[in-house]
């Protein structure tokens, strides 16, 4: 079984180490400057000549209330008219960047997120929607993925009747926590009975699939009171769930200098809410799809994995990365072809850029021959924790065991660790590397000793 996880105390404790979640190779962090909307224009040129299909993700960075824990790009507010202007802008990077591709090419995927995407009116979905259909090929029988993230505390069933009637057939709900201490401590006070009635509203819609968020190591958390959070999620019978790993960056994140650091759980009750999640999730029948994410054995995701055609991107794991990825909005990223880019993440610059009839592209990277080959690799051992050498020697004509040569006594050491199996044909990520593959795919990436780790959450 795919979803096999052998958990290994003193190896997780070796191991966890701070690093990239991998939804691009070469990470965001090396974007710069240099890239920008003359690389773009190309780049949509090329989509458009081979008439890849696409995947669209526009951001809404609007919430009414903070959550101390969020390290999203937001703005927070309670003023709904600042939406307005913002919509305007957002409206006229959809034109610019629409008239760029082809009319045919179709919109296989779609998501909306924030920022809290329902901070928006009916009125102005409805709008946003119709722009969009009126620009890219949307598809209309219900065949695509188009998902958006919901707060339940922004949403009733009239919301989800509309999102239901606009297209969307993929929801995806933050909880994070059910224990009312814990939400005080995090500032997000949220039923259990408002999340079940989006729920509800959400199946009795016919919505295709429903995925809930959970974020342990949070403060007030015990690996007590966590469980009975898990157990409630569970008999709410989500498709998906992600569980991530709570990283408190302060120096980073201005909102999480609310949050008393004494009121964090201590690494080893973090380690311990994590392995009882896995076995509540597995005795459930989830299975582990992998970086913090399970799946119902019947979901897109875990047929995907069986049939070794699970992908990653900024969206996460996904059967869509085939697609060329377009970012709408502030801070969104793109990534078409060999380009990756990224808009501004002031909401100020993005809305004069555009003001000015100027896509808001701040900064970015293109792939050279080496991260094609290495983004190859980690994809490989992210999504499906195997790797056979021949399969990349033959895409890019190259001797993996040359090439990588440094490497190896790397590989080695985690051979012997019991992490991977190592042999002159393949790597195999075993059960007890699992929760650690982004320790595996760290020794793949040629950026991460110039990088400074403290950007980026442990691996555990």
């Amino acid at each position: 079984m795919l979803d096999t996880i052998r958990w290994d105390t003193d190896l997780i404790r070796r191991y966890d180490l701070a690093g990239p979640r991998y939804t691009s190779y070469p990470t965001a962090v090396q974007f710069d400057s240099q890239v920008g909307t003359f690389d773009l224009f190309h780049a949509l040129r090329d989509s458009r000549k081979a008439l890849r299909p696409l995947s669209l993700y526009v951001h809404v960075p609007f919430c009414a209330n903070i959550c101390y824990y969020c390290a999203c790009n937001k703005v927070i507010t309670k003023d709904r008219g600042r939406a307005l202007p913002y919509l305007q802008r957002l409206e006229q990077e959809i034109q610019l960047i629409a008239c760029h591709l082809d009319p045919t090419q179709k919109v296989e995927q779609l998501h909306f997120g924030g920022g809290t995407p329902t901070f928006l009116s009916h009125d102005e979905l409805r709008q946003l929607m119709a722009q969009l259909r009126k620009h890219f090929n949307l598809l209309d029988d219900d065949s695509g993925d188009y998902g958006i993230e919901i707060d339940p505390r922004e949403a009733d069933w009239s919301t989800m009747g509309l999102l239901r009637e606009l297209g969307f057939n993929r929801v995806s709900i933050g909880v994070q926590d059910l224990d009312p201490a814990v939400q005080r401590a995090v500032n997000r006070l949220q039923s259990l009975e408002e999340t079940r009635a989006v729920i509800d509203a959400a199946r009795t819609l016919q919505f295709r699939s429903i995925n809930i968020d959970l974020i342990y190591g949070l403060p007030k958390q015990t690996p007590d009171n966590f469980a009975r959070t898990v157990d409630e999620v569970i008999s709410l019978q989500p498709d998906r769930l992600s569980v991530f790993n709570y990283a408190h960056l302060p120096e980073r994140f201005m909102p999480q200098r609310r949050i008393n650091g004494n009121d964090l759980p201590a690494p080893a009750q973090k380690l311990e809410m994590l392995q009882r999640t896995i076995e509540q999730l597995t005795a459930a029948g989830y299975r582990y799809i992998g970086m913090d994410h399970f799946a119902l054995p019947d979901d897109e995701l875990a047929i995907a994995q069986e049939d070794s055609t699970l992908q990653r991107n900024f969206q996460g794991y996904t059967t869509h990365g085939h697609c060329d990825l377009i970012g709408l909005g502030v801070s969104a990223i793109s990534q078409i072809g060999d380009l990756y880019c990224q808009n501004s993440s002031d909401l100020n610059q993005y809305q004069s850029a555009l003001a000015s009839a100027q896509l808001a592209t701040s900064r970015g990277l293109i792939c050279n021959a080496d991260d094609r080959l290495r983004r190859a690799v980690i994809q490989q051992l992210i999504c499906h924790f195997s790797l056979e050498f021949s399969n990349i020697e033959q895409h890019f004509n190259i001797d993996f065991r040359g090439y990588f040569a440094d490497l190896w006594p790397q590989l080695l050491n985690m051979a012997e660790d019991g992490l991977i199996e190592l042999d002159n044909e393949r790597i195999t990520v075993l059960p007890a590397g699992r929760l650690l593959v982004r320790s595996v795919c760290m020794v793949f990436d040629a950026y991460l000793q110039h990088t400074n780790r403290q950007r980026f959450s442990r691996v555990i």
